[in-house]
Order: C-alpha cells, then structure tokens, then sequence
C-alpha cells in the first residue's frame, strides 16, 4: 500500500494505526502539510474551517465577524434568494438607494461601515426568491417614478423618490 498522495510506502513508522482502520491512504507527513491552517485551498473565519462547497468560499484566512458572517446564507437554498431593500442617508434626504443582497441588515452595516456618521438608514426590505429580477423590475418602477433628470449612467442605484414610493416599488416586486 502507498500514499494517494506521495506515493511512498505506508508503514507503522509513517501511518496512524487509525487510519489504518479507516482504510486512509495517506503518509503522516502528507497529512500534515495538507491538513496545516496555512494550506492555501481552505478558507477560514475566525480560525473556523469554512468547506469548500460554501457558496462564497474563498481560501484565504479572515478575521472577521466569525458566524455572522455567514449567517444570513442558512435560510437560503441559493444565491438568487435575498432581499431587495430601500437605503437612504440623511445628508441626502431626497435620494434612496434600492440594491438587493443576500441579507439587507448586512448590507446596511457595509453601508454604515463607510460612513463616519454611521447614518445610513435601511428603510424596508422584502424577500425575494430572485433578488436579480426583483431589483432590475424595483430600478426599472423607481425610474418612471423618480424626479427627472435620471440618469442610469451616472445615478446608479440611487433616485429621487420619495419613502412612499420606495415602499410601494419593494411591495410591488414582491406582490405584498
């Protein structure tokens, strides 16, 4: 028998009596440095194992909000499903920001985290199970509805409507 990964002897000097059980054809030392903290294929949050098959795995070692970060994805099947949600600063009264995300409330702290007065406002968010087509169809409404001039290119996401109006255009595209 031999390593799957060296291809070298396996031996009781260089293989766990354990994995001898469980029939694990790998060497100690192979073991060992595929299975380090610094391997560069795994992912880690908070020095937690997040397994590749996590939709936003991304190997790497972050500190960072630990299971907050990914908390948001547990009620989800997919990344299509989310929220499609209203933002607005007081600085600007008059223009509100409508985006999706997968979780809004986290999409508001990225939002404030730019923001030395931690301002931003999420004014409502709805649940979507397509939060794509739900946000292109609330962006194409808050066009028809916003004060002209808009102008894609250089407004974006953001549109000088009123609160009402956004609430209505985020109960629109969700039929509430």
């Amino acid at each position: 028998m031999q390593c799957n990964t060296c291809c070298q002897g396996l031996t009781d000097i260089n293989w766990s009596p354990s994995w001898k059980t469980i029939k694990r054809m790998q060497c100690k030392a192979c073991s060992k440095e595929y299975n380090t903290p610094s391997n560069s294929r795994r992912m880690y949050v908070d020095g937690k194992y997040i397994n590749q098959s996590h939709p936003l795995h991304k190997p790497g070692r972050y500190e960072s909000f630990g299971d907050l970060a990914f908390s948001s994805l547990q009620n989800f099947k997919n990344l299509k499903e989310g929220h499609v949600y209203a933002i607005r600063n007081p600085a600007w009264p008059e223009w509100i920001k409508i985006g999706k995300a997968i979780d809004a409330k986290d999409r508001l702290k990225a939002f404030n985290t730019g923001s030395p007065m931690r301002d931003y406002e999420l004014l409502h968010f709805v649940k979507t199970e397509d939060n794509n087509k739900a946000e292109t169809d609330a962006h194409n409404i808050a066009a028809r509805l916003a004060v002209p001039p808009w102008d894609k290119k250089s407004n974006g996401e953001w549109f000088k409507i009123t609160r009402g109006q956004a609430l209505e255009i985020l109960r629109e595209v969700t039929n509430d």
